[in-house]
């Protein structure tokens, strides 16, 4: 086990967890979570490397077994899902003794650099998504998205019914929309 590999792993993560998730998601909760299975898969895939011979197959099972984990607390969003992934990856990364340090540290840099992108507000407008239950039956696609939007604030980009009852009188949706943003905060961002 290299002790760069361990050290470009803890940067790595240092700048996955505290540069990029914290700053953007402000979900401190995560933080262990990420750190700690980030660190397990890299104890484990070197335990495994310096105990035996380990094959493709072996790394390729441990990554299986660890993403079937599912953690029953509360719904993940998929960008937690994919800092998730991030973390086991890079723990798999510097496990690893099949490549190079300079392949291992660059596809570690090419993990964080397609988050750093793909999570970037910049790229894609900031969505909320929630589900509501609305007190009376909808059946009027239009007047159901103009009555969502008026309670959300916001413009609704989506909405899905997910049931209609109208025996109770009720519509439960599921709403992906954007707040919309008073004028004073629109020229600060522009």
């Amino acid at each position: 086990m290299s002790p760069i590999l361990i050290a470009a792993d803890l940067v790595a993560m240092a700048v996955l967890v505290f540069g990029l998730f914290v700053p953007r998601h402000q979900r401190r909760d995560l933080i262990v979570a990420f750190l700690v299975v980030n660190v397990g898969v890299l104890a484990v895939m070197t335990t495994l490397t310096v105990s035996a011979a380990t094959s493709v197959g072996v790394g390729l099972g441990l990554f299986g077994v660890l993403s079937i984990i599912r953690l029953r607390s509360e719904e993940l969003a998929q960008h937690e899902v994919a800092y998730y992934f991030a973390a086991l990856t890079l723990g798999l990364l510097a496990g690893s003794t099949g490549l190079d340090a300079w392949w291992v540290g660059g596809l570690m840099a090419a993990v964080v650099a397609t988050l750093f992108v793909g999570d970037h507000p910049r790229v894609a407008r900031r969505t909320s998504r929630q589900q509501i239950m609305l007190d009376r039956a909808h059946t009027d696609e239009g007047e159901l998205r103009a009555h969502v939007a008026s309670l959300v604030g916001g413009r609704v980009h989506q909405v899905t019914v997910l049931r209609t009852d109208l025996v109770d009188d009720t519509t439960l949706v599921d709403v992906r929309y954007s707040r919309t943003a008073p004028l004073r905060e629109l020229a600060e961002l522009g």
